[in-house]
């Protein structure tokens, strides 16, 4: 699981950094596979059964007004105010590694800019709560109160999920619930947080192409999600970004960065 958290952040990383005004998300998820290609591990994204779909691309690239689970277009351009999730879920020895993180593309909006700060906040909140013996609940309650007491909206519709051998697994790890109650984590669990948040509403809507997920009042959509193993003092980050090699060190340097004043027990 570590060896596949970190090839599955080497990826996200290269491709957040493509990421600008003019480009296509074709060619950002033709990167995608070209980058995974090279590092000899495969997408657990391409290939994907959802009943009689197959999901066709490397990445999910979700632009704006879409949630979760878009599909890499040649005429699907990137603008200057945009915003476009980068979801990267790869399939390395057996093991998968899963994370995302939204981008602005150029400059956004004041408005923009805070929705997606404070729903990557809601990802370390929930975070943090991935602790020996407490409960699913302890994790979605931290990501939904942070999230509403900004004024956005969590996703009711999709979860985070137990991770493993297979892309989804069980425990679902939604963004919203209360506080000690649901499944009992134990120390060395994989599991994926990745909160949703919309601007206003959480209401969904679904693409014609059966796959995509988007806001229905098409107002803009964030996406952040770190693949971790419970642990008793504090969780183990497997989607450690290049350059970082101890999760420990990597959480505190990013709490700091977010001014999110949590003391951690390790």
């Amino acid at each position: 699981m570590r060896a596949a958290g970190r090839s599955a952040a080497a990826v996200l990383d290269r491709l957040c950094a493509m990421v600008e005004p003019g480009i296509s998300t074709w060619d950002i998820d033709e990167m995608g596979g070209e980058i995974m290609k090279d590092m000899g591990i495969k997408s657990a994204c391409k290939g994907y059964r959802s009943g009689n779909r197959i999901f066709p691309s490397y990445t999910c690239l979700s632009v704006n007004e879409e949630i979760v689970h878009g599909i890499g277009i040649k005429d699907r351009i990137l603008q200057e105010g945009d915003v476009i999730s980068v979801d990267v879920c790869i399939r390395e020895e057996g093991f998968v590694g899963d994370n995302c993180r939204t981008v602005a593309v150029g400059e956004v909006s004041p408005e923009v800019a805070r929705l997606l700060r404070v729903t990557e906040e809601s990802l370390y909140l929930g975070l943090v709560n991935a602790l020996h013996k407490n409960r699913v609940g302890d994790i979605s309650s931290a990501v939904q109160k942070h999230v509403e007491k900004e004024g956005f909206a969590v996703i009711t519709n999709f979860v985070g999920h137990g991770v493993g051998r297979t892309l989804h697994e069980d425990p679902q790890i939604p963004n919203f619930g209360r506080a000690g109650t649901g499944v009992q984590l134990r120390k060395g669990m994989a599991i994926c947080i990745e909160p949703m948040v919309n601007t206003k509403s959480s209401g969904v809507r679904m693409a014609k192409d059966g796959w995509t997920a988007l806001a229905e009042d098409n107002l803009p959509s964030a996406h952040f999600e770190h693949t971790l193993l419970v642990d008793e003092g504090t969780p183990e980050i497997v989607t450690l970004p290049p350059g970082y090699h101890h999760a420990t060190k990597f959480l505190k340097a990013r709490l700091e960065q977010l001014s999110l004043n949590i003391d951690l027990d390790c």
